[in-house]
């Protein structure tokens, strides 16, 4: 019998991970696949969990509560325990959402400024427990997109990098759309350098660097990525 469209096309994107991995002399194991179910038909996503799928980023705080109770029910039955499952929030994250989000992902990777990471922390620390977020560098510079600044990114980190109930993991970046491979990997290296001169000027260890999605997940593997984020390779014909 062949594969599930899902589970194949999914099986598929790991043995890439796994390919650009040895072309960058690391092991499989060192990247994490975010399968992107935003607008992703639940049942489809029901597929890709039993194919082995354990990490799903949403990019809507509402849709993606409402999504993960209702995949709960789904899995019902599957083998699959919803409680393995973990949630990225993948998207810019407002501050008129933060009280939402909180406590309800394994990881936050859209946050860029210092209100919004005081706001999670307060309730963190109130909560007795931390939430892990990613600080959202803009790469490309365009002012459409969100994120600080790579030269006010040292500002931030001061600001946020000690407070209490907050685990900052690391840097979340993205490359232009529609980049080429040496383009994309210029992007992901500045992201990889920044990380590293902030481990070596704060102390913070920042081990978690969130870049790459379908179309450039490969070059961001070389260039260091420990998370992909793809969902439009995975469940065509959704885009991530």
């Amino acid at each position: 019998m062949e594969p599930r469209p899902v589970a194949g096309r999914l099986h598929a994107i790991q043995e890439r991970i796994a390919g650009a991995c040895a072309r960058a002399g690391r092991g499989a194991d060192e990247v994490r696949l975010v399968a992107v179910t935003k607008y992703v038909p639940l049942p489809l996503v029901v597929e890709a969990c039993a194919a082995g799928a354990r990490d799903l980023g949403e990019n809507r705080v509402g849709e993606a509560l409402a999504r993960q109770a209702e995949l709960a029910r789904l899995l019902a039955g599957t083998g699959v325990d919803p409680a393995d499952l973990r949630w990225h929030f993948i998207g810019h994250l407002q501050r008129n959402k933060a009280v939402r989000a909180a406590g309800r992902f394994a990881l936050l990777h859209g946050v860029d400024s210092a209100e919004l990471a005081g706001m999670l922390a307060s309730q963190a620390t109130g909560e007795s427990r931390r939430e892990a977020v990613l600080l959202e560098v803009n790469l490309t510079g365009q002012a459409q997109k969100h994120g600080v600044a790579p030269a006010d990114l040292p500002r931030l980190l001061d600001e946020v990098g000690g407070l209490p109930g907050l685990d900052v993991r690391g840097l979340m970046g993205m490359a232009a759309y529609g980049d080429d491979e040496p383009t994309a990997r210029r992007v992901f290296a500045g992201l990889r350098a920044l990380a590293e001169r902030e481990r070596e000027r704060t102390g913070l260890a920042l081990p978690e660097l969130s870049m790459g999605m379908s179309g450039d997940f490969e070059a961001a593997i070389l260039e260091g990525a420990t998370i992909v984020r793809i969902g439009g390779a995975i469940f065509e014909p959704s885009d991530d």
